[in-house]
């Protein structure tokens, strides 16, 4: 199916909704990025995890990457304000693998660098970070930090100055301060971090579908089913 035949399809639905509506799908479309993703290993915090999602959302992120290995991925609807409708979250859950490699894997073999959020040897400054190829940000638990196999298998480090006493920020402050740094700088860079056009077209179709609940029926005319 060609992108002219999509776009056909989110006019055709386009009528459930408002013209303001169909016009916002667009215009936030074109300002979402996979360029930079972030990855939240074992953030049992719903609260925390939420206000992730939210910031990732505000700051259009696309993909979130969700580990599971010792705790299970919980979300306090009244912190993300429904921010997960508008993300592609994947969750990394299974049972006797370890997740954090299968995430890593994936992210590199998608042309992603791995980036771990915390202070090690190496490390730079948030500002400081290259943003010359795909970036993965990881972040971990407050209590416990990131494991042992994301500490040893980054490619770099990152730390968010600090200037007080105490010695970290909240996970989901560090969150929104990394996003905002590295989606400001490749915003204002001449790397493609926009979405293709046909990533575009099908992410306002996944939109629309959520927005006006016709998400099975949208789904099955991309496929080339009939529907009544």
């Amino acid at each position: 199916m060609t992108i002219d035949d999509k776009k056909k399809i989110f006019d055709e639905f386009c009528q459930y909704i408002s013209p303001e509506r169909a016009e916002k799908i667009i215009k936030n479309s074109a300002e979402r990025t996979r360029y930079i993703t972030i990855v939240l290993e074992d953030i049992y915090q719903g609260h925390n995890a939420s206000a992730a999602l939210r910031s990732s959302d505000c700051f259009g992120i696309q993909d979130v990457h969700v580990i599971e290995q010792k705790h299970s991925y919980k979300l306090a609807e009244n912190v993300a304000k429904g921010a997960s409708d508008w993300l592609n979250v994947k969750q990394y859950n299974d049972k006797n693998v370890n997740n954090t490699q299968v995430c890593f894997d994936a992210l590199r073999a998608q042309g992603y660098k791995i980036v771990a959020t915390s202070p090690w040897k190496n490390d730079v400054l948030i500002h400081e970070l290259p943003l010359d190829t795909k970036t993965a940000l990881v972040f971990g638990t407050e209590q416990y930090g990131l494991s042992d196999y994301a500490l040893q298998n980054a490619d770099a480090f990152v730390k968010v100055p600090m200037y007080g006493f105490t010695e970290s920020f909240n996970i989901s402050v560090s969150v929104a301060l990394c996003l905002y740094e590295t989606t400001k700088r490749i915003r204002e860079s001449n790397m493609p971090w926009q979405l293709t056009p046909e990533e575009r077209i099908e992410l306002q179709l996944y939109w629309l579908g959520r927005t006006t609940h016709r998400y099975g029926q949208i789904q099955a005319l991309l496929k080339g089913v009939t529907t009544s």
